[in-house]
This record gives structure tokens, C-alpha cells and sequence, in this order.
């Protein structure tokens, strides 16, 4: 079991210790000569879906730069593609479908899957995330779960595969709400079943990542988005961050009516303005921005320590980036970020 007191999960409660903690979204892969390495000749769901593989891929960073958490090692179509839906990850695109769910009948076809198929086919994760907390906590660091959001899901799957403006999803929202309506509702209980199946293997706290939930108004977030988003983490028996990018304008709708721990903020808004919003019941996480992480240290330097002294506004803070580590950091970087923040 993971320390009770480890930092992360101190934060997450609303206490502060004695230095902030800190880990990377995206830090498992992307920027590690190790991780490049290892996935040479394999294909992302494979990997993901390989447990010595997705352990090993987990605990590297944790290794190299000393963070305070591990964040498993996936990807956000995995229950997806757990509970049948096909769905192939293209090097340099993302996630493609095979069969994009558009119209009522796609809908119906799609939500006749019950999404405990996930927790059915979940083995792999489950022995990927044993293996995992096996050696995290010898040093008494948790592991932190993690899904995507419904809209995010959603947006993925209506669109057949990515997108800079998500037209169809942000359509069918208001043009057939019932469909959409039954389409997020499913995508929560996949979302809840996916979370599940890695709290019920060890891990000691979850993510939710809403990525592309910036690209929606408020008003339609509220109606649409956070009723299902607030399903998919309601009463789960760990503490939940809940990370979007660009959802300064309904930050506070973000704590999903206090079902999130913790909320993340990107790069755009400043710790001390979030705390304010969020109010004083939430802990924040982030928000250095990624594209400092090119910048002379210096720079970085003092962007980070700026961040840390912002986020003191808040009841807790977890630093991290404001959105994930770009493939191209240098990983010396990262570490020196870790160091700067544990001196503090």
C-alpha cells in the first residue's frame, strides 16, 4: 500500500507538507531516450495493453527524475477498445475509429455495449498496475489512475478521430441532446469502469482529463458535459484530480459540485487567480507553462517558482505542467524542475 502521508495524497486531502509535490502529466514516454527505446517495433495499444510493458513504462520517469507519483502508463481509448470498440492509434495522428458514431441508429448501436465489458477484458491493466504499485511502494510513492472525460471520448468518436474544433460533437450536443445525452451517459460508466478496475489493483488516486472540454461555452459545459463527467468519479473511494485544457471560463464548475479533490489549470490562467474561483475547498494543480521548458533555466527558473508562490493561494497545491510534456524536452530539464521544487 502507498504511504497515507505521501505528499500527493496529503495534498489531495487539503494539507500542505512540508515541500509542494510534483509530478508530470504525460511524463510516462514522449521525452525519454528509455521509453523510445522500449517501444521500438510496437504498437501504442499493444503497449498499453502489455503489463510488464505499461509497468515499465510507468515507473521510468519515477526513476529518472525523482516525482512524487506515478501516472499510469495508457490511453484514453483503452476502455474503448476494451469493451470492443475499434479504434487504432496512427503514429503522428492519434486516435482513428473505424466507425464514427454520428446518428441515432450509430448511438444505439454503440450503448447496447455494457460498459462492465470493460471491467470484463481489464486483466491486462489490472496486472499492469500490480506491477506497478509492487515497486512504487517500496518508496511510498502512489500511483494515479487515469481516464478521459466523456466529451473528450465523445469528441474522438463522433469526429472518427481527432480534431482542432470538434464541429460534429459540439453539433450533436443541441441538435439530437438525446443522443447525446445516451452517448456521454455511456462513455461515464466506461470512464467509472476503467477507474475502477485501477483503484481495485492499487492505484492510490485518479485522473479524469477532459482535454478538448476548452472548446465548449459555458453554459453548454454545465448542461451537457459536467452532469456526466460528475458520474464518472462521483463516491469513487480515492481522492480525483479533474484536468481540462483551456476551461478557465467555468473553472469553478470544474470541481463537478466538490466530486473532484483537485482541479488542474493550464498554462493561461495564474494559480492565484484559480484559487480564487475554485474557492477554498480544492486543491489546484499546475500550471508551469510547457513552453518555458525550452527556455534558458533561468527563465524556467523563475516561471517555476512563481508558479509555487501562486499557488499558495490555494488550500493544497500539486505542481505540474499546464498541459503535457512535449515529446522534444530534454528530461535533464524535468529533473532540474523536480530538485527546484523539492528545495522550496
Amino acid at each position: 500500500m502507498p504511504d497515507a502521508n505521501a505528499p500527493l495524497l496529503r495534498a489531495l486531502r487539503g494539507d500542505r507538507p512540508d515541500t509542494a509535490p510534483i509530478w508530470f502529466m504525460r511524463q510516462a514516454g514522449r521525452s525519454l531516450p528509455e521509453y523510445r527505446e522500449l517501444r521500438v517495433g510496437t504498437h501504442m495499444l499493444d503497449a498499453c495493453l502489455t503489463p510488464d510493458l505499461a509497468a515499465e513504462i510507468t515507473l521510468q520517469p519515477v526513476r529518472r527524475h525523482g516525482v512524487d507519483a506515478g501516472i499510469f502508463f495508457s490511453d484514453i481509448v483503452v476502455p474503448l477498445r476494451l469493451a470492443g470498440v475499434e479504434v487504432e492509434i496512427e503514429p503522428g495522428r492519434g486516435p482513428v475509429f473505424a466507425s464514427p458514431i454520428r446518428t441515432a441508429d450509430d448511438v444505439a448501436r454503440l450503448t447496447s455495449i455494457d460498459p462492465a465489458a470493460v471491467a470484463a477484458a481489464g486483466d491486462p491493466i489490472r496486472e499492469a498496475v500490480r506491477l506497478t504499485v509492487a515497486e512504487l511502494d517500496q518508496s511510498g510513492r502512489p500511483l494515479i489512475g487515469f481516464a478521459g472525460a466523456p466529451f473528450t471520448l465523445a469528441a474522438y468518436l463522433v469526429e472518427g478521430g481527432p480534431s482542432k474544433e470538434h464541429l460534429r460533437a459540439r453539433a450533436m450536443m443541441q441538435a439530437d441532446p438525446e443522443s447525446w445525452h445516451r452517448l456521454a451517459g455511456w462513455l461515464s460508466g466506461v470512464s467509472r469502469a476503467f477507474l475502477q478496475t485501477q483503484i481495485e489493483a492499487g492505484a492510490a488516486a485518479v485522473q479524469l482529463f477532459d482535454s478538448w472540454a476548452g472548446s465548449l461555452r459555458p453554459d453548454v459545459y454545465r448542461e451537457f458535459v459536467a452532469p456526466h463527467s460528475k458520474a464518472a468519479i462521483q463516491d469513487l473511494p480515492v481522492d480525483v484530480i479533474h484536468f481540462g485544457v483551456g476551461t478557465g471560463p467555468f473553472l469553478g464548475d470544474m470541481r463537478l459540485d466538490g466530486a473532484a479533490s483537485a482541479v488542474g489549470v493550464d498554462w493561461r490562467l495564474p494559480l492565484d487567480e484559480a484559487a480564487a474561483v475554485v474557492g477554498p475547498d480544492t486543491t489546484l494543480q499546475g500550471n508551469i507553462d510547457p513552453a518555458l521548458l525550452g527556455a534558458p533555466w533561468e527563465v524556467l527558473e523563475a516561471h517555476v517558482r512563481d508558479v509555487v508562490e501562486r499557488g499558495r493561494a490555494a488550500r493544497a497545491h500539486i505542481v505540474n505542467l499546464g498541459h503535457g510534456v512535449p515529446p522534444e524536452t530534454d528530461p535533464a530539464v524535468l529533473t532540474r524542475i523536480v530538485e527546484l521544487v523539492h528545495s522550496l
